[in-house]
């Protein structure tokens, strides 16, 4: 594979024109492709054997035009101190709201009058109106959600306090500031890095185009695979992060190779034969990760994977062929003056050895030490994680200074926490031979349970085969005890199946969280098996080795875990809550342990692969174990470290959201990436290959023949450039690092 990329990279190098345009012209097609194509509304949301997801399926079927899986909204009502919202001022401009909203959206499936449903508290100080919508809250459109915010104006101008809850409201956040933030850091850091301008924009220009092409690309696939406008966040991010990585990789290389004598072609050449050989695999154990989201059986979780995988891949190709021909356009100023200075320096025998150079030296002298203050420290912090509760943020976790906490706190107040999370059972009577009294039973033992504090009378469908039934819970929606309050109806569904022959399916926005949660807990194993397995067995080709792949996979692991078990100190704990604006704590986002295994398992075997393939590169071409490591961080410690900041400095920058879940999402990643980065790869990593010694290449024989030979750290290369003549004359040696 390195001779392979080594003759892609001087291609790209000598036909730099050629391939700058034809990536140009790619960008162009894909941004007409995405203007030109009709804007995506959403990504239909399914989580398919699921018995929430089988309940909506069946209202669908049997309350036809009921929008069951359509948006909600709920309108709060709280009279002035001293007065009832059932007094005739308040109780008119409320029911003139109610007709406001019936002809306020087309959108709009139905408007529930609170003085005809008993949605008015017992004191008479709080009511609320119930919306409901024929499309989900991603499909709404600005109007609709403009005249549902518009209506409680004349409301707070007579005195009421009008505040609006449900996911009506909720809209993707805005990300486009922070984005722009994190690649303003990262500008910064590359600069520092390299010292040179150019050097530093060119790996910001090519992942940016990478990104462009990518999102670009899904943009215009929207509306004919259904990936829905939400589908390219992830890619954005992965896009992003990767892309930088990447370029960073090569140009890192390309510079050392300037800095021994080469003449640019053959450094380019070189680089990409070299560090691109490490970008392949890395590329390749992230697109594992992301393509392995489809074991979840979730479609959009799936889309959103192949659709990040796809930017991914556009990365890779983008390192291997546009890099090099950008540099051969930037020339030696890809070099700046200090980094020029550097290198002649490092050249002299007495040279001062850089930072990597030191800390691998004392790893090496103490690691035994450097193993266990590792191991222990990242298992002290895991230790929360043993606690894990997984659930779907609600209005409860939304900021206090936003009108759907504020709507969500009146409702608990004025009813009980459990309206803002009502569970609604579908009783399926089509095989029971009494309808009526299967239900009446289901609406008894419903009633009978503990943990609820009202039952709905039972609604029957024209066909009367099928009837559904409103149940509060006691406890807010988020709570265990709400968790508690559906398997017990489920449990009852049973026997009373086996009994009337009616099935009893319980779900709503609740359930439907709950079932989420228990279908992503469920895959976790299967996911992680998948991805650590596949990832082993690219590795262990990679380098040649049994135990330097497990190395990698225990190290992710326990990397992974500690950032899980900060993230429930922080977000469900509430420890340092404040420091990180967390307002409310609360169960962690039942998507983060897979969305965390894919993300930084992908990132974290990008630092792994760029990181060890340098110190393989060196053992393979004759230096012992022990120089190998320091070989390892001397050259590669550098650019690993600013590419881990890189990825830190973006992601923090989603901790300011005053969304929860993007600032859990935000911290997660940026602790992950930190605990991988900086205690695993550069710690744990150097002290186990000290231990280790040469056993730590050590490969069975017959494990050998089988395995393909890539040649990644270019032993094939060496001496196919040791035997050739070079262009236009003289020897080519490549020398060893």
């Amino acid at each position: 594979m390195a001779t392979f990329l080594y003759k892609l990279g001087r291609l790209a190098f000598r036909r730099r024109r050629y391939v700058a345009l034809i990536w140009v012209a790619l960008l162009a097609l894909a941004g007409f492709g995405a203007s030109s194509a009709a804007t995506a509304t959403s990504s239909s949301f399914s989580i398919p054997g699921t018995e929430a997801q089988k309940a909506f399926d069946l209202l669908d079927e049997r309350f036809p035009g009921g929008s069951a899986d359509g948006a909600s909204a709920r309108i709060v009502f709280q009279a002035p101190g001293g007065e009832k919202v059932t007094a005739a001022a308040n109780k008119a401009e409320i029911q003139h709201i109610v007709g406001e909203l019936r002809s306020g959206s087309d959108q709009v499936a139905s408007v529930a009058d609170p003085y005809k449903t008993n949605a008015v508290s017992k004191n008479g100080s709080t009511a609320y109106i119930s919306v409901s919508y024929k499309v989900s809250s991603m499909e709404l459109t600005d109007a609709t959600r403009e005249a549902l915010e518009d209506v409680g104006h004349d409301a707070r101008s007579s005195g009421m306090k009008v505040e609006i809850g449900g996911d009506a409201l909720q809209v993707m956040p805005e990300t486009g500031a922070t984005e722009i933030i994190g690649v303003a850091m990262a500008a910064v850091v590359l600069v520092i890095t390299f010292g040179s301008l150019i050097a530093a924009g060119l790996p910001l220009l090519t992942a940016l185009i990478g990104v462009g092409i990518g999102v670009s690309t899904i943009t215009a696939l929207a509306n004919v695979l259904d990936l829905g406008s939400t589908t390219s966040t992830l890619a954005m991010m992965i896009g992003l992060a990767v892309g930088i990585d990447y370029a960073l990789f090569i140009v890192s290389r390309y510079r050392a190779e300037l800095a021994e004598g080469r003449e640019r072609e053959e450094a380019a050449g070189r680089a990409v034969g070299t560090a691109g050989s490490a970008v392949v695999f890395a590329g390749l154990t992230v697109v594992i990760a992301l393509v392995g989201l489809a074991v979840v059986n979730i479609p959009m979780l799936s889309k959103m994977g192949f659709a990040a995988a796809g930017t991914v891949a556009i990365a890779v190709l983008i390192a291997l062929t546009l890099v090099p021909a950008l540099l051969g356009f930037a020339g030696k100023r890809v070099m700046g003056r200090k980094a020029r200075k550097a290198a002649e320096a490092e050249n002299k025998p007495e040279a001062k050895p850089n930072m990597g150079t030191r800390w691998a030296r004392f790893v090496l002298r103490r690691p035994v030490w450097v193993l266990l203050v590792g191991v222990l420290g990242l298992g002290a912090i895991a230790v929360p994680a043993a606690s894990l509760e997984m659930g779907l943020p609600d209005d409860g976790a939304q900021p206090k200074s936003t009108t759907q906490r504020q709507a969500y706190d009146m409702l608990s107040d004025g009813f009980g926490p459990g309206f803002n999370g009502p569970l609604v059972v579908v009783v399926d009577t089509a095989k029971s031979s009494d309808g009526k009294a299967a239900v009446t039973r289901v609406s008894d033992e419903i009633e009978g349970s503990g943990g609820v504090a009202a039952v709905a009378p039972a609604t029957f469908n024209k066909a009367g085969d099928t009837a559904t039934i409103t149940v509060i819970p006691k406890d807010r929606p988020s709570s265990v005890a709400t968790e508690n309050v559906v398997h017990a109806i489920r449990d009852a569904g049973a026997d009373i199946k086996s009994e009337t022959g009616a099935e009893v399916l319980v779900t709503g926005a609740t359930a439907m969280n709950i079932d989420f949660s228990q279908k992503m807990n469920d895959a976790l194993l299967p996911y992680l098996a998948l991805v650590v397995g596949l990832a082993f067995l690219l590795l262990m080709v990679v380098f040649r080795s049994v135990l330097v792949p497990l190395k990698a996979a225990l190290g992710f692991l326990l990397s992974v875990v500690a950032a899980l078990g900060a993230v429930v100190a922080v977000f469900q704990w509430g420890w340092l809550g404040s420091l990180f604006g967390v307002e409310q704590t609360g169960p962690i986002m039942s998507m983060m342990p897979i969305f965390m295994v894919g993300v930084v398992f992908g990132l974290a075997m990008d630092y792994e692969v760029f990181l060890v393939t340098r110190m393989r590169e060196a053992y393979v071409h004759g230096e012992s174990s022990g120089q190998a490591i320091v070989t390892g961080f001397k050259h590669g410690a550098r650019v690993v470290t600013a590419a881990a900041v890189i990825m830190m400095a973006v992601f923090s920058g989603f901790i300011g959201s005053s969304e929860q879940m993007i600032k859990m999402i935000g911290f997660s990643l940026a602790i992950a990436v930190f605990f991988d980065a900086f205690v695993v790869r550069m710690a744990i990593v150097p002290a186990v290959l000290a231990l280790l010694g040469k056993r730590a290449w050590w490969l069975p024989r017959w494990l050998d023949r089988v395995l393909p030979n890539v040649d990644v750290e270019g032993e094939g290369l060496r001496k196919e450039l040791s035997d050739g003549p070079a262009e236009g004359g003289g020897e080519r040696e490549l020398v060893r690092v």
